[in-house]
């Protein structure tokens, strides 16, 4: 069956973004390094970088309320343009990281910030609820496996300077892919400061989900490649190798998800998938080798992104129609703050604990999270859905993912 136009659109964006971010997620932080930043001062830029994407989904609520999702993606593409002409020429590595900042650059292997608040809603509101599901598996399949040849590429060119101009040229084919969205601005847009009928089941999502991005800025890809590099003496090729089949892996296990959850439904896919990575993931901590983190972090691969489409369906499930904008702005928002705040952390830990210890810290938090997911949301109930609302009269987000 044919998608909407809107849909190609995003599928487009998303793919040449993630493959960007594939290698950016390896390259920043061996730059960063090579000019001289420490691991606590790493885990600090990280935390900035993840902030400043917290800040901008919060501050584009604004202007799409006013202007629509084309004008507002094609904007913060315009920053991704300008953040690529600073890397490919600055020497400064507080540069780098307001470069990074500007551009929105993912530093993790999940994708959070403004770009996947947005396409995510133009997704669903294009789509009816049954096909919702294997589209976002589709959405983040694409991701995924973008990223994987990005970080390909990087082990690939091995050059910095060559890989931030393909960034440049990424982001510039990422703004014409937006030119095919709708251009009509916001309508029937809620009451500002109204209450939201699923509010208090908004805020549980949003603090579960700000608990397991806490988690996992313990172990943000970039920090994971620097960890690699610092405790293996794994160098750039290698890592690009590393990284490609994670992500490989991880583009396969979005294959699964949406079959998982019309067999398992969407809560126990999210929960006990996950639930199972998160003992990999600890499990890295005490690997004797090189060889043998590398193989716990792939198997960690094939389970840990099995809820992010499961995860992205529930939440436009279980709140209204009129909801979904405020549900995923505040979620989004939500993760990515939580998420900024333990880099800095862990590049302490880094240093003053153990180079490893971020992964039991991590792991352990996550897997709080997948029981108090589990155990507070396991009897709500699925909002019935009747079919799929056109993105011609796409309602913008008006609230705080």
């Amino acid at each position: 069956m044919a998608i909407p136009r809107e849909v190609g659109a995003v599928f487009a964006a998303k793919t040449v973004r993630t493959f960007c971010y594939g290698f950016l997620a390896i390259v920043l932080p061996l730059t960063l390094s090579s000019l001289g930043m420490s691991a606590p001062a790493l885990g600090v830029s990280v935390t900035l970088m993840l902030a400043g994407s917290a800040l901008m989904t919060w501050a584009v609520r604004r202007p799409l309320e006013r202007h629509g999702a084309r004008s507002t993606l094609m904007a913060l593409a315009a920053l991704s343009v300008a953040s690529a002409v600073i890397l490919m020429w600055t020497s400064s590595r507080w540069m780098v990281v307001a470069a990074a900042i500007l551009g929105n650059v993912a530093v993790s292997t999940g994708e959070t910030g403004p770009f996947l608040a947005i396409e995510q809603i133009v997704v669903t509101r294009s789509l009816s609820a049954a096909r919702r599901t294997s589209a976002l598996s589709v959405y983040n399949l694409l991701g995924y496996a973008a990223a994987s040849l990005g970080a390909g590429t990087a082990g690939l060119l091995g050059n910095t300077r060559a890989l931030f101009s393909l960034f440049l040229l990424g982001s510039a084919i990422q703004c014409f892919a937006y030119c095919f969205l709708s251009s009509r601005p916001a309508t029937a847009l809620p009451s500002p400061g109204a209450a939201l009928p699923s509010a208090p089941l908004i805020r549980r999502l949003a603090a579960l989900f700000a608990l397991d991005s806490f988690a996992g800025g313990f172990v943000v890809q970039s920090l994971v490649a620097y960890y690699f590099h610092a405790r293996f003496g794994l160098a750039l090729g290698p890592l690009g190798a590393v990284f490609f089949a994670a992500q490989i892996l991880t583009a396969a296990s979005l294959l699964l998800a949406a079959r998982a959850a019309g067999r398992f439904g969407l809560l126990n896919t999210m929960v006990f998938s996950h639930l199972a990575s998160n003992g990999l993931l600890i499990a890295i901590a005490a690997a004797p080798s090189a060889g043998a983190a590398v193989a716990l972090l792939l198997a960690r691969h094939l389970l840990s992104q099995m809820d992010v489409p499961t995860r992205q369906a529930y939440v436009m499930a279980v709140v209204e129609d009129q909801e979904r904008e405020a549900a995923a702005t505040a979620t989004t928002v939500a993760r990515t703050v939580a998420q900024a705040v333990t880099p800095a952390i862990t590049g302490w830990v880094m240093q003053a604990v153990a180079l490893s210890a971020p992964f039991v810290l991590g792991g352990g938090l996550k897997i709080a999270y997948d029981l108090l997911l589990y155990f507070t949301f396991r009897k709500v109930a699925l909002r019935e859905e009747t079919g799929p609302t056109p993105v011609s009269t796409f309602v913008e987000p008006v609230a705080d993912r």
